[in-house]
């Protein structure tokens, strides 16, 4: 199965480390990792490709897909690749 670990550190401040799984089975599969602000709006895609199966690390510096700081708050955090999609939620602190 594919998982999701919660983001590290978390609160964070400057950035933070998002640390997901590709199951074996998949030799090659389509992933993306987006960031979403609390209104459910996309704010940072981080992932949007095939993968390998495998541990895989992405950080995130707080910004959106423009480059431009994010506020603080909650943010969520979605992996979505193959049948599976998770969510997580983390706190940025300025």
């Amino acid at each position: 199965v594919f998982t999701l670990d919660q983001n590290f550190p978390n609160p964070f401040n400057l950035t933070t480390e998002l640390r997901y799984f590709v199951p074996e089975k998949y030799q090659s599969v389509f992933v993306s990792l987006r960031i979403y602000n609390l209104l459910g709006q996309g704010i940072r895609t981080l992932v949007n490709e095939n993968q390998a199966s495998g541990r895989h690390l992405v950080a995130w510096d707080g910004k959106d897909d423009k480059g431009r700081e994010v506020s603080s708050g909650i943010y969520f955090y979605r992996l979505e690749a193959g049948d599976s999609k998770l969510t997580k939620r983390m706190v940025l602190i300025k």
